[in-house]
């Protein structure tokens, strides 16, 4: 049988190490999904409010953290990013830096 495809996301983000940061399509690709990353993107969007899952870990393929600047959720995700010890110069993470290896 196989898992439900928001559970195999869910099972890749608790993975994450603290520190770290991966990307949609990683996330995407180790779930077992192929390239859906938009589907990631999506699932985490309707994330019920105060999760523990470290959805703050994901970021796109430029290293960027994908809201929008003035919205609120980019300033969150900022602030557990460096919460975490990972720098965001400029919203953007040095992927060579804090990417997650495997």
């Amino acid at each position: 049988m196989h898992e439900d495809p928001k559970q195999a996301i869910f099972r890749v983000l608790q993975q994450i190490p603290v520190g770290t940061v991966t990307t949609y399509g990683r996330v995407a690709s180790l779930a077992g999904l192929g390239k859906a990353s938009r589907y990631v993107g999506t699932t985490l969007k309707h994330l019920p409010k105060g999760t523990q899952l470290p959805w703050h870990r994901v970021i796109n393929s430029q290293g960027r953290i994908s809201f929008p600047e003035s919205h609120p959720g980019n300033a969150l995700q900022r602030e557990l990013l460096e919460r975490e010890g990972v720098v965001v110069i400029n919203g953007k993470i040095n992927l060579k830096q804090f990417l997650w290896q495997l």
